[in-house]
């Protein structure tokens, strides 16, 4: 028994020295070592909000708190994807390594490796929450889908998607703005097209303007978790928002 039980310190202590404490988590996950005086929050990070880039963004403006974790499986994906015999999703790949390689350059963002596989959990969504789970650390994604999963079972999600809406202007119904129409739309006669931020307008009757920028009404806006669609008609009058409610507030005077 005491040859048996000074193996065990032994491994436990190794484990410990090599690995690191989260790793000492997964061995026994109800044994957790913390400090009073310093804790150090986990960030996970997942492979859609890598290639979407702007965690570099939030890291530079120190908004972001704590050590950021990019698991072994996650880099297995972007591999995969960046491999992929398909031209976009090649890109996105690459993209997405090398937003890993930016991250690595970036002074006083401490960044981690995260060996652990979990090989019985079949998809990366599944294994994500499992990590942050045991590391008892916090989700960085910008997945509608893993942000719904993530909350049902308890863990914290970052969702970056509800960061920008959060910080972008409002825009109010029967305010007008200039656009460029790039695609039509699903339904019959729209035309979509893109703020400078990517929020997608989707214009009524401007199919025949694709490739034009044309003045849009807003009708209603949409914001979810998966991000903001504008909703408006074109609109028929040449003039600017600020020009309307110039004349708005001559008439008004008029009055």
């Amino acid at each position: 028994m005491k040859v048996v039980f000074t193996l065990v310190l032994c491994y436990l202590g190794m484990t410990v020295a090599i690995r690191g404490r989260d790793e000492f988590n997964l061995i026994i996950p109800y044994v957790k070592f913390s400090r009073y005086d310093q804790v150090q929050q986990n960030i996970i990070l997942d492979t859609s909000v890598i290639i979407d880039g702007r965690v570099i963004d939030l890291c530079q403006t120190k908004f972001i708190e704590g050590r950021l974790v990019i698991p072994q499986f996650v880099l297995k994906e972007l591999q995969q994807v960046a491999d992929s015999a398909d031209s976009l999703k090649r890109n996105r790949g690459r993209r997405g390594l090398e937003i890993l390689k930016k991250l690595q350059d970036l002074q006083r963002v401490d960044i981690k490796i995260h060996d652990e596989e979990f090989p019985e959990v079949p998809e990366v969504d599944g294994k994500l929450v499992k990590l942050a789970k045991v590391m008892d650390g916090r989700v960085l994604t910008n997945d509608y889908n893993l942000n719904k999963v993530a909350e049902l079972q308890g863990v914290t999600v970052l969702n970056i998607n509800d960061l920008a809406n959060a910080l972008k202007p409002v825009v109010l119904p029967g305010e007008v703005m200039e656009v460029k129409v790039v695609k039509e739309g699903k339904e019959y006669n729209q035309g979509v097209a893109y703020l400078d931020d990517g929020t997608m307008v989707v214009v009524e009757d401007a199919r025949r303007f694709i490739g034009q920028k044309v003045q849009v009404t807003v009708t209603s806006v949409l914001q979810t978790s998966a991000g903001r669609m504008i909703f408006g008609k074109k609109d028929s009058a040449p003039y600017y928002r600020d020009n309307r409610r110039g004349k708005n507030n001559g008439n008004s005077s008029n009055q």
